[in-house]
């Protein structure tokens, strides 16, 4: 992975960067702690799904807690991850596994039972099983979905529920999200559902098995896959990224739509929240970044930087940073005007709080605040972007008309002062201009009252309109006419969602490009020969991840330990190029040759 491409007379733009620059310092590849296969062979990737890259901290007393959980295509591994400390030692694993027939496609471990003597650790594969694992005592403890009776598709993204031992979330490429129970068993049937909430492009339906059984809740999200969601830093909401181009967010206890936003074409293929919760940044198949207000909901900005699809977003929480500052002269709004922008802490508190301080703050000493949210972005495109979210974007009433754009200047001219007024707030928010999402009382916890499913369901059903009692029968009726109604909602969801998505072009769940800011990237880097599909960051470093199944460790500015254990001489560095290109030409000869994976003699 550290290597310089053969092809373009090694011109800047083919080079494989192993350093980059940012006005912190320069981050540095780390050769010697990268992961991968334990016979560093390039993985061929050809009908693969994605490589991963998972970690769980297991608290070991000796400190070093840290562990990585990788997959390439039929295999995964999971390590003592040694970071910037120490060289990777690939010959150990605590827990290999090879599967035949299905491939792991997304892993997450539970962060509150790790301990360093057992990891609860989730697979979800390309049937669309679901397996409950334990690699330190390398056991396997449940399988979840065995004979697909609950959903076939692969599964694209999968996640324990914040703060619970027993919850997880399971979401398809059908476009469903199932909640799950450790504690609990799948039946051998097709499971009936019955509706508990319907929403614009979503529904939500209750298990109607008499006995405690998985999955307790189905929600049917957009049209299409459902290829990544989130919770926020809190756990009390839930985001989703869709192939509809459709990023939706939830109250994940009252199943409630708090918002949602279109991308400016195409799928959306990942989605992260920023450490306060106060923004959520999405990526795709318009090759766009796109940050969206949560309290707002509305696009604040897009960033262009990548020249394909992306595939992983991430903040960097380690940068994102809120300090004092002299309030800019040419601010001349409200208190009422500026609050609702900014977490105060960086932390999990409550936004509404972090409103109070900083509204305070404003009032009394006439000082503001610089704010600085830092994420990364790696794309199909084999790039590393690195962008920075500054205020002159967060507080656009701060921004002098010098810092505007063009199409802002023109439009000024002509007598629109839009330049000067915020954004109207999304009609799908439930909240009034003077509220925030995140102080609405939520409704009764569906993750808490489980087993009050049934009764809370036909109290709502009796509540809703006629159109949507029919809705429930068709939902009630057998298995096969289950299958048909659902059908018959996916064609009439699909020419709905096309309809909605012609609408919302030139509003602010999808501005058009001249209406909003346009980001640059702070770095963008080419750091890989195949597409990228990790990007994860640490205390003390970014992992990053190619579909050849390397792990690379990049070093934050100062936290290299040792240079003569994580680093090469430049003759050294010279000479491991040159013999990584060697083997990865053999490897490819050998696969174009004999059609299949080149495996050497140990």
């Amino acid at each position: 992975m550290w290597k310089m491409a053969a092809e373009g007379g090694g011109k800047e733009s083919n080079e494989i960067k192993t350093q980059f620059s940012t006005r912190e310092g320069v981050y540095k590849l780390l050769p010697n702690s990268e992961y991968s296969r334990p016979n560093r062979v390039p993985f061929n990737s050809q009908g693969s799904s994605p490589v991963k890259v998972s970690f769980v901290n297991v608290n070991d007393q000796s400190g070093n807690g840290e562990r990585i959980c990788f997959s390439v295509g039929r295999e995964l591994y999971f390590y003592i991850y040694k970071g910037v400390r120490k060289a990777a030692d690939l010959s150990k694993p605590v827990d290999k596994r090879i599967y035949k027939g299905i491939l792991p496609t997304c892993h997450d471990s539970n962060v509150l039972t790790a301990t360093a003597e057992s990891v609860s650790l989730l697979v979800g594969f390309s049937a669309g099983q679901v397996q409950l694992i334990d690699p330190i005592k390398k056991e396997t403890s449940k399988l979840f979905n065995e004979d697909r009776v609950i959903d076939k598709s692969p599964v694209t993204c999968l996640k324990w529920v914040p703060g619970s031992e027993h919850l997880f979330l399971v979401a398809h490429s059908s476009g469903c999200l199932y909640l799950y129970n450790v504690e609990h068993t799948c039946g051998t049937t097709p499971p009936h559902y019955q509706l508990l909430k319907q929403g614009e492009s979503y529904a939500v339906h209750t298990n109607k098995s008499k006995s405690a059984r998985n999955p307790f809740l189905r929600w049917t999200v957009g049209e299409g896959a459902v290829n990544e969601f989130a919770f926020s830093p809190d756990g009390k909401f839930l985001a989703c990224a869709g192939q509809d181009g459709f990023l939706r967010v939830f109250c994940f206890d009252s199943a409630e739509l708090q918002g949602s936003m279109k991308s400016y074409f195409g799928g959306l293929l990942c989605v992260c929240w920023s450490p306060d919760g106060r923004y959520v940044v999405t990526g795709g198949e318009d090759d766009l970044v796109t940050v969206w207000s949560f309290s707002d909901s509305r696009v604040i900005a897009r960033g262009r930087g990548h020249k394909s699809w992306v595939s992983v977003v991430a903040f960097d929480h380690c940068i994102t940073s809120v300090q004092d500052c002299e309030a800019p002269a040419e601010f001349s709004a409200s208190d009422e005007d500026f609050q609702d922008q900014v977490q105060f802490n960086g932390s999990r508190e409550r936004a509404n709080s972090a409103q109070s301080r900083l509204s305070n703050r404003n009032s009394t000493d006439g000082r503001g605040v610089s704010v600085t949210y830092r994420f990364g972005s790696v794309g199909q495109d084999t790039q590393l972007c690195l962008w920075d979210l500054t205020e002159d974007i967060l507080f656009p009433l701060s921004r002098t008309r010098t810092h505007t754009n063009a199409m802002s200047a023109e439009t000024s001219s002509n007598g629109n002062n839009s330049t000067n007024s915020p954004l109207p707030r999304s009609n799908s928010l439930p909240h009034s201009s003077g509220s925030s999402p995140n102080s609405q009382k939520p409704a009764s916890s569906i993750v808490d009252s489980v087993s009050k499913f049934a009764t809370l369901a036909l109290h709502e059903a009796r509540k809703e309109p006629p159109q949507e009692k029919e809705h429930k029968r068709n939902h009630s009726m057998s298995y096969i006419s289950n299958k048909s109604s659902d059908k018959l909602n996916q064609i009439i969801g699909a020419r709905a969602a096309k309809s909605h998505a012609a609408k919302t072009l030139g509003t602010s769940s999808c501005p058009r490009m001249e209406e909003i800011p346009l980001l640059e990237p702070l770095v963008c880097k080419k750091i890989a020969h195949e597409r990228l599909t990790v990007l994860i960051f640490l205390e003390d470093c970014l992992v990053t991840a190619c579909q050849e199944g390397f792990v690379c460790t990049w070093a934050r500015p100062g936290k290299v330990v040792s240079k003569d254990v994580l680093t090469l001489r430049p003759s050294e560095m010279w000479m491991s190029l040159f013999l990584h290109q060697i083997w990865r030409n053999l490897a490819l000869h050998h696969l174009l040759t004999n059609g299949s994976e080149w495996v050497p003699s140990e």
